[in-house]
């Protein structure tokens, strides 16, 4: 009896804690956290909020999609809790929908339409923009209008880009020339003031990959990375295996500094050939194993044609793969370059939604993944929607992350408005300066150190002890 009392004491000490940092959850959404990790609300109310950065003296910027321009919001920290103190607009409606990066020293925002890339004289302290420059143009296509920007620290002045299809299958993407489904580097610290044409200019470092949103570069060894949406509504052999495939895809894409890596500037494949999740549900499936690419059927999306799957097996490999349909949109690595973290915004076309959550990449000290392509377990989740089957309409949609000096993870959520806070919990929690109360918290601050339960646990826990109370009454 007294171990179930400690076990409701560390509980509610659990939930009350939940209950500590304003503002909430937005309408009924219900995060769940992984135990030695917490995260709290900081903002609500925003318009379609995607790509997220902070500047040089704290601020979180955040390209609202819904208002196509960028906001500035003054983060304030007080008893374990960050929140907003006052928002102002940092620019006009330029039809800014995804993309932004900051230079190191702070002054230079970039930021991307569907159509260019443009650069901003950026004064932190007052919140404004001025001087808009057009880096690179020439990308307009429709379906996928996102232009992820990534601006190298290893190699000072080279701006990633990566520009997706135009469509679920685009047979356009076939042809190098029209600049779609690649990903490429620009030195814009050589521009000469007419802007970079995507198609015709920069360093191709891949091709054929459907839609890489995702982008980053690890701090170590200087390695660029893609994290992939595969297509929807695929057919193999006459059958229908969309629900479990083709795998999400993480493309090792090489390096900026001269280093030549092993798939650098090769086609990965789309529209011709996608990565396995599930084989066994694949017909013909005998060559296939978890991260290989097949083949798929001709239809009229790919002008009638298709490829075979050894001319799938010539092309440049995923390093790890992922559950089909959970649509990683970013990929950030913490300081060390061990811990790559990627937000899954969530499936749309799949019976069992699945996604909705921000998971824990391994990475070893130089710069490759822990697991191998045939892995299914490589993402370690963190941050999940207590119940999918909620999902869409009621949950979180993780989409861009940023991180401060501190390690702690901010991430938009565009379906809500949202963005989150997760950081680890440290022994010294309850009495730090950082975040210590959570809207959801993996352990209480005080009676953590008897025993740590996740809240939702602690809900399913007091029902059984209550009924058992009552039936003993």
């Amino acid at each position: 009896m007294l171990y179930f009392t400690v076990i409701s004491l560390v509980c509610l000490s659990t939930l009350v804690l939940a209950q500590s940092c304003d503002p909430r959850p937005s309408g009924s959404i219900s995060p769940s956290i992984a135990s030695g990790y917490q995260f709290q609300v900081v903002a609500t109310g925003l318009a379609a909020p995607r790509g997220i950065i902070l500047d040089n003296v704290g601020n979180l910027l955040v390209v609202e999609q819904g208002a196509g321009k960028i906001s500035a919001h003054t983060l304030r920290e007080e008893n374990g809790c960050v929140s907003v103190t006052g928002s102002r607009n940092v620019t006009d409606d330029l039809n800014l929908n995804h993309g932004i990066e900051l230079s190191s020293d702070g002054k230079t925002l970039y930021a991307s339409s569907t159509e260019a890339a443009y650069s901003f004289e950026y004064d932190a302290t007052g919140q404004a923009v001025s001087a808009m420059q057009t880096l690179v143009s020439n990308m307009t296509t429709q379906d996928h209008t996102t232009r992820t920007l990534l601006l190298s620290r290893k190699v000072p002045g080279m701006l990633v880009i990566s520009r997706g299809s135009t469509s679920n299958i685009d047979f356009e993407a076939t042809m190098l020339s029209s600049g779609h489904s690649q990903i490429k580097a620009f030195n814009i610290s050589a521009l000469n003031g007419t802007a970079y044409d995507f198609s015709l200019d920069g360093t191709l470092l891949g091709w054929g990959l459907r839609n890489d949103v995702g982008v980053a570069e690890h701090p170590a060894s200087g390695a660029i990375w893609g994290i992939e949406n595969s297509a929807d509504q695929l057919h193999r052999d006459g059958v229908d295996i969309h629900e479990d495939n083709p795998a999400e895809k993480l493309n090792f894409l090489g390096y900026l500094n001269g280093t030549q890596g092993p798939y650098q500037g090769q086609n990965f494949g789309y529209p011709w050939c996608f990565a396995a999740w599930k084989p066994n549900s694949l017909p013909n499936n005998s060559n296939v194993t978890v991260g290989s690419q097949f083949a798929i059927d001709a239809s009229q999306d790919s002008d009638n044609q298709n490829r075979s799957d050894s001319y799938c097996a010539e092309q440049a490999p995923p390093s790890l793969v992922f559950q089909s349909h959970m649509a990683p949109l970013d990929i950030k690595f913490n300081a060390s370059g061990r811990e790559g973290w990627v937000p899954f915004h969530g499936s749309w076309n799949r019976d069992a939604p699945t996604g909705y959550k921000l998971s824990r990449l391994d990475f070893n000290d130089d710069g490759m993944p822990v697991d191998n392509v045939t892995s299914t377990t490589a993402a370690t989740d963190i941050l999940t929607n207590m119940d999918n089957s909620k999902c869409p309409g009621n949950c979180f949609r993780p989409v861009a992350l940023a991180m401060d000096t501190r390690g702690r993870i901010f991430m938009s959520s565009d379906a809500s408005g949202e963005i989150y806070m997760v950081s680890k919990v440290t022994s010294s929690a309850s009495t730090s300066s950082g975040p210590s109360a959570s809207s959801t918290a993996s352990q209480s601050s005080g009676a953590s150190n008897i025993l740590r339960f996740p809240p939702s646990r602690c809900y399913v826990l007091l029902i059984f002890i209550s009924i058992g109370i009552a039936v003993a009454l």
